[in-house]
């Protein structure tokens, strides 16, 4: 079946074109069946295709040939072309393609055959002795096949062996009186032996049959990667260098071993398709290059004309710049037939040089302007040179420095050239102050840039301590070193521009989410604070009610002033409301006359006390008014003893009298100041 499938690819292929062999090649690699057959099998499918694929192979002899380009302008020889004769015909690498597709096959098929020589093995009769002996005689055997062979025809008389001894066992156990169901058998010390050096020998046999399955799918890798190679030489354009390309890919191929037996056939035709491309599109690409020398050499001629039309041209300048661009051209043609490309090459040569004359007699009169222009560029060396002492620590002062160094560039490259024997001096006087300038300019950016990177070491610092302080909940305190650090941050000053983007986020991200988290918390506090404000609100309004009466319940006013005052912040917008609401409350409460005056004053000082103890920093603020009232309670005791002792030394008279009369009112008033501030320092007590 095989032989007839093979024989008809070989008939369809005779009548198609190489590119249609190749496609069709392609398309039954493409549906193969995924079999693994016997390696025997896979070898004869191989040799059969390989005698197919040479009927198929055209025989085609190719020349190829190597040219020589036309030299330019400035050259004085003409070009000199040549021919070299394909030394390996379409015949010649095709028969080497197939002799090595024959290599290929026969190569497992002899390995395969060598046991037709070897000895007939038969362990019919052969007891466990003569097994073991002979496994350990072919222990190190190296020949695989061979050893498979031994493996293959030893291992059914073992199994036999096996079983006997097996059942003798088993049928004395049970004769001894055991249940046959508790039997076990583990053989004896040959059966121990076999079994080890077989379980060996096959793993050696299964390693090497592997490892020779992974050499061939890597040859078939191997051998698809140069199909693709000659298929790109194919498709791409024809050169007289790519038959060494394809000489060599021939001989890499040779080089491969064998690959898997269903997939030789395809291989190979799909190698023989592209060869049998590549010889035909080698014989049209050389005639294409008969038709390239022609239609080079009108080319050519429409050059020469051209050139020789410059010579009219008035504008020797512009003359000169086309001639130019007409010597490129005529440079990149490529060659002409061999009998006209001397004349061709003469004729435009002279048309050249009758432009070079013109030229030689106009720069004769240039002399005269470069001298003009050598004054032009003295004068600008002088200003250059005042630039190389500039410098300052500022980036704007030498970037407008930089601006105006560049203007004068550009009036030096405006003014054209000088005397060619003075040429070399002014323009290294010139660019030599123009280095210099931008060497200073360099040097002062390496050093900002080396300011800058303290700079960054100085905020990384500081996103540091951003970072170790932005989950703190001390929200206030926090806030406020966080501000800090971000003035801090803006003093620094910039760092390198690599990283300069990357470390604000990370500062700024250290910002944000301390930031973002204030925030989620102000709304829960503010939550509380709209509870707050509703709370002090029913108290300014029970306390309206408790003052309202003939009679004062004094407990139930302070337990009320106490709940106020404990309550705690309500929000910032209705911080002035709820003040002014309780300052009228406390207007009522210390003007009712249901309250004694001492209950009154009482009262006053607990309410103010409470207040200040509420507020932020109420402590210290307690702590410090009680030092403030111990020491005015200190002032006046002082002064009142100091008037008491005075107005003893007073003799009677009637001045004495009215400055005694002065004097105790003035005791009374700082009495009765005393006793209010003893009555606050006792409130503060309570308060503690």
């Amino acid at each position: 079946m095989d032989n007839e499938k093979l024989q008809d690819v070989s008939e369809e292929t005779k009548n198609e074109t190489p590119e249609e062999v190749q496609n069709q090649a392609e398309l039954r690699n493409e549906d193969q069946p995924e079999v693994e057959e016997e390696e025997s099998k896979g070898d004869v499918a191989a040799e059969q295709s390989q005698e197919e694929v040479k009927k198929e192979t055209p025989s085609e002899e190719i020349k190829a040939e190597e040219e020589v380009e036309a030299p330019s302008a400035e050259e004085k020889a003409p070009p000199v072309e040549e021919k070299q004769e394909a030394d390996t015909s379409a015949e010649e690498n095709k028969a080497e393609a197939s002799k090595t597709e024959s290599e290929d096959s026969t190569e497992e098929k002899e390995e395969g055959d060598d046991h037709d020589e070897e000895e007939e093995l038969d362990f019919e009769h052969a007891d466990k002795e003569e097994l073991v002996a002979k496994i350990r005689e072919v222990k190190n055997e190296e020949n695989i096949r061979s050893l498979d062979r031994v493996l293959k025809a030893i291992k059914p008389r073992f199994d036999e062996l096996y079983e006997v001894s097996k059942n003798e066992a088993l049928q004395k156990f049970v004769t001894d009186g055991n249940e046959a169901d508790a039997f076990e058998y583990h053989g004896d010390e040959l059966d121990k032996e076999f079994i080890a050096l077989y379980g060996q020998l096959k793993a050696k046999r299964n390693k090497h049959y592997k490892d020779l399955e992974n050499q061939k799918e890597d040859n078939l890798k191997k051998k698809e990667r140069l199909l693709e190679q000659l298929r790109e030489i194919v498709d791409g354009e024809e050169s007289s260098e790519s038959i060494n390309s394809v000489r060599e890919l021939q001989s890499e191929w040779k080089k491969v071993g064998p690959v898997p037996g269903a997939m030789n056939k395809t291989l190979w035709a799909n190698y023989n398709a592209l060869l049998d491309r590549y010889y035909d599109n080698r014989s049209i690409y050389f005639e294409l290059k008969d038709l390239d020398r022609k239609k080079n050499m009108k080319l050519k001629e429409e050059l020469c004309e051209k050139a020789e039309a410059l010579a009219a041209m008035d504008d020797l300048k512009t003359a000169i710049i086309q001639l130019n661009d007409l010597h490129e051209e005529y440079k990149h043609i490529g060659p002409v037939p061999k009998e006209n490309q001397e004349p061709l090459w003469q004729r435009f040569k002279a048309a050249s040089d009758a432009i070079y004359a013109k030229r030689k007699e106009y720069f004769e009169h240039l002399k005269e302007e470069f001298e003009k222009n050598l004054v032009k560029k003295e004068a600008l060396i002088k200003e250059v040179e005042a630039f190389t002492q500039f410098n300052s620590d500022r980036i704007t002062e030498w970037n407008a420095k930089t601006k105006e160094i560049l203007e004068i560039q550009k009036k030096w490259e405006a003014i054209g050239g000088v005397p060619r024997e003075k040429a070399k001096a002014t323009n290294k006087s010139f660019w030599n102050s123009f280095k210099a300038f931008f060497a200073n300019k360099n040097q002062f950016f390496k050093e900002l840039e080396s300011k800058r990177e303290e700079n960054l070491e100085k905020k990384l610092e500081l996103v540091e301590k951003a970072e170790a302080i932005k989950d703190s909940e001390e929200w206030n305190s926090t806030a406020d070193k966080l501000k800090h650090l971000q003035a801090q941050w803006k003093d620094i000053g910039p760092v390198p521009e690599k990283v300069r983007n990357e470390t604000y986020k990370k500062f700024k991200s250290a910002c944000d989410h301390f930031f973002n988290r204030r925030r989620d918390q102000n709304k829960e506090q503010f939550k509380a604070y709209e509870e707050n404000l509703k709370l002090k609100l029913q108290i300014c309004d029970q306390l309206e009610e408790a003052v309202s009466g003939s009679e004062v319940d004094l407990d139930n006013l302070y337990d009320l002033v106490d709940n106020y005052t404990s309550i705690g912040f309500v929000p910032k917008n209705a911080i002035k409301k709820i003040r002014n609401r309780f300052d009228q409350v406390k207007k009522k409460i210390l003007s009712c006359d249901a309250i004694h005056e001492d209950d009154r004053t009482d009262l006053r000082n607990h309410i103010e006390m409470g207040r200040l103890k509420n507020t932020p920093g109420g402590d210290r603020k307690i702590q410090r008014k009680e030092h403030s009232i111990k020491r005015k309670i200190s002032s006046i005791e002082n002064d009142i003893s100091t008037w008491n002792t005075n107005m003893e030394f007073f003799a009677d008279s009637a001045t004495a009298d009215k400055l005694k009369a002065d004097m105790q009112e003035k005791i009374e008033k700082a009495e009765n100041e005393l006793e209010e501030l003893k009555s606050q320092l006792a409130a503060i007590s309570a308060q503690n």
